[in-house]
């Protein structure tokens, strides 16, 4: 047992006899001043009910002291329902309004706050933001609406009716918290509104929010590649990897104009052969726990049916997770030792916004697949700060710049980053690797800083075959 359990058990016992005591000393003084006055005209009856008296109430105090702390509606720190308490009222709201909306808003830099201020003046904050949503709510004559602490610094707002009704004054809000300060301490504020016309199911529709929000932020355009609602998509998704249903693209990638690489982009399909989009299928799989399955089912797939007869490398995004997990990189050695024809030539694209902080095992790790002839690619490059890490500590073969760069390649500000990428790669022998080449004027530019590898419509659309 955890040394917290065993002070909460001891908390908990303590409150209990304090609480009993009085109760106790109440309950023998009435035994004990009957027993003086009337002891004579007792009879048996009267000990078996003081007895069970004592028994009873000590069990009472005792149930009442445990559960009283397993059910804990508000949260300590900022005055809302609790997590838990808050999903369970939202759940009976949900099924009985006939529309519910529910708002995520978030202290962004809570962390830094925490950091630059003291964590004290991080909890200040929160209770203080949620007390200005109930005041900015009650001069909208909104009353009785749940507001809790999900967790860090996100707070979700349960509000009867659907997302139409409450769209403006959502807006209206975050352009009052787009300066919102707290004694002074700056406070980024981003959020999200979703209804339940997307899902009556509760853990769905907070992870809609979540997505809408990192949307917003990365100013992206969330695109529904396949409707559908959650939990169809879920089932379609298993079904589709319990029979390897899928769909690969290619696009050919240059080098001076030539054609020397294929990038593999997979679509699951449904039954009906709907093609469910990465956007829409690598969150579930996350989910549900089946994104090392899908990556090598992926990677035996393109392996065994798509590189035989030609010479290209085929780039395949690989989830980090899955290539640190012992039965991948197992299995891509056994393939590869299998078909020695295809070393060198399979490319693992990666990308993650989290640091892997055990840097000289999964520099060991990389360096046992680039040994079998496995290309190691890091992706994002300027944009995420762990990918600059990553070209820093690890040892790879080629950095691929974010699609940023290549939509302002002919500004002066990204190509002097690019440069200074190319310079740090090149000194290094790593390859350097730009998309989403549209045009010939980025096509030039592109060739000017010396980019290796250039890909985008301009030079090959999509494909659905791999021949060149």
């Amino acid at each position: 047992m955890l040394l917290p359990q065993k002070k909460e058990r001891e908390y908990r016992f303590k409150l209990a006899l304090r609480m009993g005591l009085p109760i106790f000393a109440l309950i023998v003084a009435l035994i004990s001043h009957t027993l003086v006055s009337s002891y004579e005209s007792l009879d048996l009856s009267f000990y078996i009910e003081s007895i069970l008296l004592v028994i009873v109430s000590i069990y009472f105090i005792f149930y009442l002291i445990h559960h009283g702390f397993d059910v804990k509606i508000t949260d300590s720190i900022t005055q809302t329902f609790s997590r838990e308490y808050l999903y369970e009222y939202l759940n009976k709201e949900i099924h009985k309004e006939k529309k519910y909306t529910l708002v995520l808003l978030s202290v962004d830099n809570l962390q830094d706050i925490n950091s630059l201020y003291g964590i004290k003046n991080g909890d200040k904050v929160l209770l203080k933001f949620a007390k200005y949503l109930g005041e900015f709510l009650s001069e909208k004559e909104i009353d009785s609406f749940p507001l809790g602490h999900l967790k860090s610094g996100d707070f979700i707002l349960g509000l009867a009716g659907d997302k139409e009704e409450y769209q403006t004054l959502f807006e209206i809000l975050c352009l009052k918290l787009s300066d919102y300060k707290v004694d002074g301490i700056e406070v980024k504020i981003s959020g999200a509104i979703v209804d339940t016309s997307f899902s009556q199911n509760i853990e769905y529709l907070m992870d809609k929010l979540f997505d809408l929000q990192e949307a917003k932020r990365n100013f992206k355009k969330i695109s529904n590649h396949l409707e559908m609602s959650p939990s169809e998509l879920e089932l379609f998704v298993i079904k589709a990897m319990r029979e390897k249903s899928f769909f690969v693209l290619f696009q050919d990638v240059f080098t001076k104009e030539k054609r020397v690489m294929k990038e593999c982009f997979v679509k699951l399909k449904t039954f009906d052969e709907k093609l469910i989009h990465p956007k829409s299928y690598l969150k579930v799989l996350n989910k549900l726990g089946l994104m090392l399955d899908f990556d090598l089912m992926m990677v035996e797939e393109i392996l065994k049916r798509y590189m035989q007869g030609n010479d290209y490398i085929f780039a395949l995004s690989i989830s980090p997770k899955s290539l640190r997990n012992r039965i991948f990189t197992t299995r891509v050695k056994e393939l590869l030792n299998e078909n020695k024809e295809l070393q060198n030539r399979v490319m693992f694209v990666l990308s993650e916004s989290e640091y892997y902080p055990h840097i000289d095992k999964y520099k060991t790790l990389l360096n046992s697949l680039r040994e079998l002839g496995v290309l190691i690619t890091i992706d994002r490059i300027g944009a995420v700060q762990t990918s600059f890490l990553y070209l820093r500590e690890l040892d790879i073969d080629c950095i691929r710049y974010d699609s940023l760069y290549t939509k302002e390649i002919q500004t002066a500000k990204s190509q002097s980053i690019i440069e200074g990428f190319n310079t740090m790669a090149h000194k290094n022998s790593i390859k350097s690797w730009i998309k989403m080449v549209e045009d010939k004027a980025s096509y030039e530019w592109a060739n000017k800083l010396e980019i290796d590898y250039i890909q985008g419509k301009y030079l090959a659309s999509l494909q659905t075959n791999n021949e060149g």
